[in-house]
Formats: structure tokens, C-alpha cells, sequence
């Protein structure tokens, strides 16, 4: 090992990797990564295979020691201590990390967290901020305490949510720019020298899990919401709504203002677009999708699957996003 500071990473989704391999080439100048700490391999997929996640995958083919414990315990804390990591960095890892495990680098854990702190919060920051039709997203370098996301802030990186960005574009945006968090404040974290501002904790907000019950479409909303929505539970949950005993997945959709005074989920039109009544405006479906089937254009899937002018499709009411 060199007589650099040394670092680890927790961190087991694909948004960790740009930060993960800025520390594994150009913040080498700074400090030495000693190891990525991460999930375990899980089965998935129809032959339920162990498969790793996106940052273990990369600790081994880069050649980083990997670790995986199924929860922060002992044995880790002890690698870390052996180790005189000087500090970790942390970004959707998956576990909540005790005092002793935040103690064991010289200067303690730090947190990227995809919001502007103190709001939103808590599991899903950037879902919820596109679905509530936040303009700007942030990436907040902070420490890790106790209580959830209220640690201290060090810096922010702003970005700016796009009118058609979905949720993969927004991660996307919001991991690229761990790098030049990094890039401004590695060298003072790895020394103890960053300044943490403490958060207002009388504005902040949470946000829950996004559940697959929330792709249920409320057309009581108003247009321009469940196209937020929808954006954000891209892929997963998705969008839906029922039509008869059948569960109707909705693609890619665009928003018009209404025309006519119609009860929310009214089918207004059938063609090129699929138009529905909202409490404001109209959602105009351009894609739709049968169980079992794939993704069509609204006027392909109407050809096999007709849906009339007039009907009027239900409604589900779903949790808050904001707890």
C-alpha cells in the first residue's frame, strides 16, 4: 500500500459507478481506494442465478478488493480499522450503517444524497422530486449520522430536471455529478478539512419507497401530474390502469389542455393518441400495452384491443409521496 490517505466506497446501484471510477483512476493523485464495500450477489432472472450488482461487478473486474457482508458487522469494522481508511464515501448502499461502523475511518462516512437537503429526504429523492414537478435536483456531500439524511452538508451540486426526463435521466445526471463533488472536496475530506453547514431541519422533507401500487393511474390529477408520475416510475413501477378485468400498462404520454369540461378518466378520443380527461387537462396515451404483450403505439393496440369513445376509466387514489 502507498502512503496515501485511504478510502473505501459503499455502494451497490449503477448511480455509484461514475464517483466509484473517478476514485479508482484520477482521484488515485489524492488518495488510495482500498476497497468497495457492497451487497451480496442476488438470483435473478428466470434461471435464478447468482448475479452481482453493477458495483461489485466493476470492483472485480477492475481488480479492487471487494467486500459483501450481508450487513455491516463486526468483521467490517475491523477491515476498516486494520486498514486506517481515513474515510468512506457512501452512495445507495442499501443499509443502514451503525455508529461503530461511521467511527471506524479516521474522519468518519460520508454521504452523496440525490436531493437538495433538507428537502426530500429519505429512499427515493429522485423519483419523487420529478413526480412532484421539481424543477432542480441536487447531489449533497454530507456527513452520516443517526437520524436519516440530517447530517451536516459540505457542498451541493445543482442539475436541472428537463421537461421530458424520466427517471433513468435524471440517475443518470445525479451519479455523474458525484464527480465534481469530488473533484472540489476530495483532498480536504481524506485530511478531516471539510466544513459541514448543518441543515435546516424545520424545512425539511421525506420521501417513502416507491411502491408498484403507485403506478396506478388517479386521473382525478391533473394532466400535467400523472405525466410527471409517469416519467418518474419509468420503468419501474410503470403506469397502469384498468379496463374491464384487463390491466392496461400506459408508455410514453403528452400533455393537452382540455377542451371541454369531461369527468376525470373519460375516454375523449381514440386514434393516433389515446385522449383521457383529467381533473385538469388531457392526458394524451401514445403508447399502451396488453399483459403478456409488448408496447404499441396507441393506434396499433386500439386495432386488437378496442376502447371506446365515452368510457369512462377508473380511478385509484394513492399514498402521498411525501411522508
Amino acid at each position: 500500500m502507498s502512503n496515501l490517505p485511504k478510502v473505501v466506497y459503499f455502494g451497490a446501484d449503477a448511480i455509484c459507478l461514475p464517483g466509484l471510477c473517478y476514485l479508482a483512476g484520477p482521484g488515485r493523485e489524492a488518495c488510495e481506494l482500498v476497497g468497495v464495500v457492497s451487497q451480496p450477489d442476488r438470483r435473478q432472472g428466470r434461471g435464478r442465478q447468482l448475479q452481482p450488482n453493477p458495483v461489485s461487478a466493476y470492483a472485480r473486474e477492475a481488480g479492487i478488493p471487494l467486500l459483501q457482508p450481508e450487513k455491516p458487522d463486526s468483521a467490517l469494522i475491523e477491515w476498516l480499522r486494520e486498514r486506517e481508511v481515513s474515510v468512506g464515501f457512501v452512495m445507495a448502499y442499501g443499509h443502514f450503517l451503525g455508529r461503530a461502523v461511521r467511527e471506524a475511518p479516521r474522519y468518519g462516512l460520508l454521504n452523496f444524497h440525490g436531493s437538495i437537503l433538507p428537502a426530500f429526504r429519505g429512499a427515493s429523492p429522485v423519483e419523487t422530486a420529478i413526480a412532484t414537478g421539481e424543477l432542480e435536483i441536487g447531489v449533497c456531500l454530507m456527513q452520516i449520522v443517526k437520524e436519516m439524511d440530517a447530517g451536516g452538508v459540505a457542498d451541493c451540486q445543482r442539475l436541472p430536471i428537463e421537461p421530458d426526463d424520466t427517471a433513468p435521466d435524471v440517475r443518470r445526471k445525479v451519479g455523474e455529478a458525484v464527480v465534481p463533488l469530488l473533484e472540489r472536496n476530495l483532498a480536504a475530506a481524506v485530511r478531516g478539512g471539510l466544513n459541514f453547514a448543518p441543515q435546516d431541519a424545520a424545512k425539511a422533507t421525506y420521501c417513502r419507497k416507491i411502491r408498484k401500487e403507485d403506478g396506478a393511474l388517479n386521473f382525478a390529477l391533473t394532466a400535467a401530474a400523472i405525466e410527471a408520475r409517469l416519467r418518474a416510475f419509468t420503468p419501474w413501477p410503470g403506469g397502469y390502469f384498468d379496463h374491464d378485468s384487463t390491466r392496461i400498462k400506459v408508455g410514453r404520454c403528452t400533455v393537452a389542455a382540455s377542451l371541454e369540461v369531461a369527468e376525470p378518466g373519460r375516454v375523449l378520443a381514440v386514434g393516433a393518441t389515446l385522449d383521457v380527461a383529467t381533473g385538469d387537462g388531457v392526458l394524451k396515451i401514445h403508447e399502451l400495452q396488453r399483459p403478456g404483450g409488448r408496447m404499441l403505439s396507441a393506434s396499433d393496440f386500439v386495432r386488437g384491443y378496442p376502447i371506446k369513445v365515452g368510457v369512462v376509466l377508473p380511478s385509484v387514489e394513492t399514498d402521498p409521496l411525501l411522508v
